[in-house]
């Protein structure tokens, strides 16, 4: 897996380019924090399960069924506190995307058994034919130590230079669209 780090920048990243206005910011840090969030399910180890059970590390945590129904709480939650003016299809594809995520980067790693991206229903789990990340180590121990170097290393060219990348194009976006006079929502319930 990525580190926690990784998985918080691709989130945002994702953020840049769907979610816009004035609450962009906590915005993506909820969307970081969905991209985080799968990775709690390393508390099944420690609660005896096995790795490879459906409840495991990278099990159903880490599918598209788990990113679906988090990206619905999460549009529910904001929708709620009125955070978001914007689209709620708009909203959930962003908490989906930041969630899902998690296990597509997971997926392009070196180590572990793969992702079940389609648990419940099947657990036979998958990386992608290309991994060029190197996986970070589950303890705290492991990362303060050589092996942690070489992790961020990799991470730092494989998942947050292209993340600053697609933020930047982000940020970009709702420039451009103001140029070309198309509408932008700045506050809820207004325009610019």
């Amino acid at each position: 897996m990525p580190t926690v780090f990784s998985h918080a920048i691709a989130g945002t990243a994702i953020g840049a380019v769907l979610v816009a206005g004035p609450a962009r910011v906590p915005l993506w840090a909820l969307g970081a924090l969905c991209a985080v969030v799968p990775d709690l399910d390393v508390i099944s180890l420690y609660l005896g399960l096995p790795y490879d059970h459906v409840l495991g590390h990278r099990g159903l945590s880490h599918s598209l069924l788990f990113a679906a129904g988090l990206a619905s709480v999460m549009t529910a939650v904001v929708r709620r506190a009125r955070l978001a003016s914007g689209s709620s299809p708009r909203l959930w594809a962003f908490f989906f995307l930041a969630t899902a995520s998690h296990g597509l980067l997971d997926a392009m790693t070196s180590g572990g058994l793969g992702i079940a991206f389609f648990a419940p229903f099947s657990d036979t789990r998958y990386f992608l034919p290309w991994q060029p990340i190197v996986v970070s180590p589950l303890s705290i121990h492991g990362f303060f130590s050589r092996h942690g170097l070489v992790v961020m290393r990799s991470e730092l060219g494989w998942v947050w230079l292209p993340a600053a990348l697609v933020f930047l194009v982000g940020l970009a976006l709702p420039r451009r669209r103001r140029q070309t006079g198309a509408v932008v929502e700045t506050r809820p319930g207004r325009t610019s």
